[in-house]
């Protein structure tokens, strides 16, 4: 028994989901976001979306959970949003956006310029003393989460110094160099 596609997914107020064929539609105050959907009934009753499964074949099972997640992560996109946030740490680190490209100053010989997805909203903090965040903001999770790995990449965190593209709160674990 799926533990997590038991559970009913509440719609909170000012959210309308649509159910056509195996298309669910998800419309909110920050937008609107579709998926589609197989192998599962999905049913809006009472304010809340339940998802049901035809049978306990493990295919019918895996699906059950994952997609009452995806309804669950896009309802709360269109009402309140996903964020992330990444910290550049190292000497001469920096970040600045024009738009929606993003100019990254990662102690390579060249800055890297990236074109950012118009459905994310993109914003840089540079305060003295601080090291520099670039704030990622968008109603698709999936979308904002590939963006934020996709800068992380160019400059993952190493474990001695710490150096790189880090979440905001990501605990580092770290190792000792060699006089240690």
């Amino acid at each position: 028994m799926s533990r997590i596609g038991n559970n009913p997914v509440e719609i909170p107020a000012g959210i309308t989901v649509d159910i056509n064929d195996n298309i669910v539609t998800v419309k909110g105050k920050l937008g609107e976001l579709t998926q589609e959907f197989s192998d599962v009934t999905i049913k809006v009753e009472d304010g809340n979306v339940l998802v049901e499964r035809p049978t306990d074949a493990k295919a019918h099972k895996a699906k059950h959970g994952l997609y009452r997640s995806l309804i669950n992560n896009m309802i709360t996109g269109v009402s309140t949003g996903w964020t992330k946030q990444l910290e550049l740490v190292g000497v001469g680190y920096r970040a600045s956006n024009q738009g929606q490209k993003l100019d990254l100053a990662l102690g390579f010989s060249h800055n890297i310029i990236l074109d950012i997805a118009s459905e994310v909203q993109l914003e840089t903090i540079s305060e003295k003393g601080k090291n520099p965040i670039i704030k990622l903001t968008s109603t698709d999770k999936q979308l904002v989460g590939q963006v934020a790995a996709k800068i992380r990449g160019f400059r993952p965190p190493e474990p001695y110094k710490g150096k790189g593209v880090k979440f905001v709160g990501e605990v580092l674990r770290r190792k000792a160099g060699k006089s240690a």
